[in-house]
């Protein structure tokens, strides 16, 4: 049996600090240039020279204010503040490329289906079926009080509204035109059968959307549908919608376990347990010899905001770490954050100096430090001991750390077979599952579909 090939996607956020707080201050970081258009396609095209499958642009509503009560440590250290939309650069950076995929946070919460319904499909066709998204339901309470509600909804409540959500957008995506609604008869003057196109008539306990959804079909339909929830809940979920999740742990036999339980949920949604594709989260360092890596490594970590990195654990986590000494125990705090996070560094022997110290350039999962063939060792051992399909590579410099990626690990896992050596043609979902644009009939989009008029 050959290797399975490797996906690797950029991990990255319009925002000078993406996860690695202080680090903008390298010379070579270009992170302050999130709002520079040329920034996102020069990085586009380095990414698609690398050959990556796509670009995982994360985004948060709200700030970072849990640490010590005040959004004053995430603004000194520009820790996912200031922040902008992640979704208007894609359209620029599909224009100068051709394969690379877009996959775009955006939260259930604070936004409604219907318009956001038109806003993909408009995306998709403007990329030619490139683009992705990573479903969230948001984890700030500063995000739920800035749109009028008295508190953050629960964690699982969140997941409730969510399943409502992607049954109102697969009835728009899927069932409110037929396929060939769109027939532009010059001579008749139709452009769209009214016959084929209908309303949803969706009334639901979240939201009411009776009508027709008011785009035509997209290349994908319906787009390649992420998930970045790892919680019980959020597994359940994904097992029932998502088609690659994005999940993240510090020890290999953490990861394993949540890939497993992902997989056996799927297979119990009637999914084969492959039609989920898992990225972890994935740092590397890397250079020409050992030794100029380990330099990179020691500069980088000398450059790390200890403040700044304690004000997004301390959002991710739900609880302020400001009151807390380094080597005082993290214990788990329950609240309504990132459940899957809180849970995993509330067990075990995990202290404030570890999330400073241990895991400030790579909060997401280990980091790979060496020349091209040792990271590339370390990249194999992980995926052989986790099953994951993927990686979402973060940066700890941009674009420096995918430029060392492209130019070290890539060539060597090509070697191995384990990287690709060129892009397949097509949309998104083609490229990543070697079948057609649209949802499988296995998925629970599918079943939203409207079968055929049979001519009587």
């Amino acid at each position: 049996m050959s290797p399975r090939r490797i996906l690797v996607n950029a991990f990255d956020m319009n925002t000078p600090t993406h996860l690695v707080s202080g680090t903008w201050r390298h010379p070579d970081s270009q992170g302050w240039r999130y709002k520079d258009l040329r920034y996102w396609t020069d990085l586009a095209q380095l990414l698609e020279r690398g050959l990556f499958d796509g670009i995982f642009i994360a985004d948060v509503i709200g700030v970072y204010d849990v640490y010590a009560g005040s959004p004053d440590a995430a603004l000194r250290a520009g820790a996912q503040v200031p922040v902008n939309d992640p979704m208007l650069v894609v359209s620029a950076m599909a224009h100068v490329t051709e394969h690379l995929g877009f996959g775009i946070t955006a939260s259930t919460s604070y936004e409604h289906p219907f318009t956001f319904a038109r806003r993909m499909s408009t995306l998709d066709h403007l990329t030619d079926g490139r683009v992705g998204w990573n479903i969230v339901t948001s984890y700030l309470n500063s995000g739920a009080l800035n749109i009028g509600l008295k508190a953050q909804v629960r964690h699982d409540n969140r997941y409730d509204i969510a399943d409502e959500y992607l049954e109102v957008l697969y009835k728009l995506w899927e069932g409110s035109w037929e396929d060939d609604a769109v027939v532009r008869d010059r001579e008749r003057g139709i452009f769209t059968d009214p016959a084929k196109v209908h309303p949803i008539e969706h009334d639901g306990t979240y939201f009411t959307v009776p009508g027709i959804h008011v785009s035509e079909p997209s290349p994908q339909r319906t787009p390649l549908l992420y998930q970045a929830g790892a919680s019980a809940r959020g597994r359940q979920f994904a097992s029932e919608n998502a088609e690659a999740i994005f999940v993240s742990a510090p020890k290999a036999e953490i990861l394993a376990r949540t890939i497993a339980d992902v997989r056996a949920r799927a297979v119990q949604a009637g999914r084969d347990a492959y039609d989920v594709k898992v990225f972890s989260g994935y740092s590397v360092i890397t250079g020409a010899t050992a030794a100029e890596a380990r330099r990179k490594h020691d500069l980088y970590r000398s450059l790390v905001e200890p403040e700044g990195a304690l004000a997004l654990w301390s959002g991710w986590l739900g609880f302020d770490l400001s009151p807390y000494s380094l080597d005082d125990p993290l214990e788990f705090v329950p609240n309504e954050a990132v459940q899957s996070m809180a849970e995993t560094f509330g067990e075990g022997d995990w202290t404030v100096r570890d999330l400073v110290e241990h895991l400030s350039l790579a909060p997401e999962g280990p980091v790979a430090v060496g020349t091209g063939a040792e990271v590339a060792d370390q990249i194999q051992e992980w995926m052989e001991a986790t099953d994951a399909d993927g990686l979402n590579l973060a940066h700890v410099i941009t674009p420096g750390s995918y430029a060392d990626f492209a130019e070290h690990v890539v060539p060597e896992l090509q070697r191995r077979g384990v990287y690709r050596t060129s892009y397949d043609e097509g949309t998104l979902r083609e490229k990543l599952f070697g079948r057609g644009p649209r949802l499988p009939e296995t998925h629970r989009g599918a079943g939203y579909r409207r079968a055929p008029a049979v001519a009587g």
